[in-house]
């Protein structure tokens, strides 16, 4: 560990940075900042990759987890940054790199192993995305070339974007900056879309739910109800809705721990566990891994079994080749059939999608309890270690620990389950930005409404946030 330490401190030199302010910025000024990091974000989402056409997208539904554009600078999104910071806290939880993140060295060395991970993830997907074929296979060496560099290039200005936010020059996280920015304009592209699509053979109607219902104004409500194109219409409207709301609820709903503090008398508090203990990581972890078995199997069809003619290999997966849509195989169960009329057609693969996606929910999320520090022997020793008690309970691991097993386990299964059935839902019925984009949106939403919050308390009451630590 000494040597790779000293590596990553060596490495760390030469990897760009961006410095903290000179002085705490204003509200108004980390704000600007802000939304000039979004500007630059847009900019490369609609910023396509030279040398390489769009063509139809397999992963469409799924890039809204990497904050991915097809076919643009964004093609591998915060896909590298999010997949190298997730193997980062593996390898904390997990003890195998141990460091002590309340000093400040260890701190920045976990930060420049999360930034080397991330170059070195960046650098594997590049190629595979040129070697497997994403972008055609007949590249020249040059233009693949040319590609690498793009791809890699946008990485870097990501990753610094979202260092540049995390600062202290803009509010929050980059990545979750974007997240919900292309969550959110999945949603107002459902609703406001003009473009026009094929709703059947030979006829055109607008992508947006609003256009559609003008266009349609005079056909009667069954059309504007209910699309069997599977396009926004006012059902999957309402569901979005209703999921939305749903959301919003389950995030409130939590078990209080009445807790008091050793060291200072008279203060008393509440120790919350949520409903969601382990928030949308575990659905974060489940589409990143059916999102690249689906990207894998599509390569190696594309290289070995183009004519979807070897039986082994179709196992893994068969495609369209007009659309890149899986059509039989692993992947095409691992895919969900989005809209009634899909569900309907072939039942089975709804419910085969439903209880993967469940399951691997549940079972990340077990598995996030154990190496991310919230088991409840970790948890134990973080509210002893702070001075914290339970009344009616020896202040002791052991004690604290036994109590939170009450709930923590039962919480973490629960809330693996539930996520698991609403993104499955959601994907079924197609609801605007998918079941996955929602539940990160409304969660991001939450925590930027509750950090500007405190900004403002902050602001307007300064010796309240000397209270909070955060002067």
């Amino acid at each position: 560990m000494g040597a790779l330490a000293d590596f990553i401190k060596s490495f760390s030199t030469v990897i760009p940075e961006v410095p903290k302010p000179i002085r705490k910025l204003s509200l108004k000024e980390r704000l600007l900042w802000t939304v000039a990091v979004l500007v630059v974000y847009f900019i490369m989402v609609e910023t396509p990759l030279y040398g390489v056409s769009k063509g139809a997208d397999p992963l469409v539904y799924t890039r809204i987890i990497f904050a991915s554009a097809r076919g643009t600078l964004m093609e591998l999104g915060i896909g590298p940054i999010v997949t190298a910071g997730l193997i980062a806290q593996l390898l904390q939880g997990a003890d195998i790199i141990k460091l002590d993140l309340t000093k400040s060295e260890d701190r920045a060395l976990f930060t420049a192993t999360t930034k080397f991970l991330t170059i070195l993830v960046a650098i594997m997907e590049c190629s595979a995305y040129i070697l497997g074929g994403a972008f055609g296979l007949n590249l020249t060496p040059q233009t693949s070339l040319i590609i690498f560099f793009q791809l890699f290039s946008a990485t870097i200005i990501v990753m610094l974007l979202d260092e540049l936010v995390q600062k202290g020059w803009g509010v929050g996280s980059g990545i979750s900056l974007f997240i919900f920015a292309g969550a959110a304009v999945q949603i107002a592209w459902g609703l406001f879309s003009p473009y026009p699509v094929m709703e059947s053979e030979n006829i055109t109607a607008p992508y947006g739910f609003i256009p559609y219902v003008i266009a349609k104004a005079s056909s009667g409500f069954n059309e504007i109800f209910y699309r069997s194109s599977g396009f926004p219409s006012l059902l999957t409207v309402i569901l979005t809705l209703l999921v939305i709301l749903l959301i919003v609820y389950v995030e409130g709903l939590r078990v209080e721990i009445p807790i008091t503090s050793a060291r200072y008398r008279g203060f008393s508090g509440v120790y919350p566990i949520k409903f969601l203990y382990v928030s949308n990581i575990p659905i974060i972890l489940t589409s990143a891994l059916l999102t690249n078995i689906t990207f894998f199997t599509q390569l190696i069809w594309a290289r070995l079994n183009p004519e979807n003619s070897n039986p082994i290999l179709n196992l893994f997966g068969t495609f369209n080749r007009t659309t890149n849509a899986p059509t039989g195989g692993l992947a095409y169960y691992i895919t969900a059939p989005r809209g009634l009329a899909a569900v309907q057609a072939d039942p089975l693969h709804a419910i085969i999608f439903t209880l993967l996606l469940v399951c691997f929910s549940v079972l990340f999320a077990k598995i996030w309890v154990e190496i991310g520090g919230l088991s409840a022997d970790k948890v134990a020793k973080s509210l002893v270690d702070a001075g914290v008690q339970v009344p009616g309970f020896r202040r002791s691991e052991l004690s604290i620990s036994q109590l939170l097993n009450r709930y923590i386990p039962t919480l973490t299964i629960l809330g693996g389950i539930f996520i698991g059935l609403l993104a499955a839902f959601s994907d079924l019925f197609s609801v605007l930005g998918s079941g996955i984009g929602i539940l990160l949106m409304v969660d991001i939403g939450i925590q930027y409404y509750q950090t500007l919050v405190r900004e403002e308390i902050e602001t307007f009451m300064p010796m309240l946030g000397k209270v909070l630590g955060r002067s």
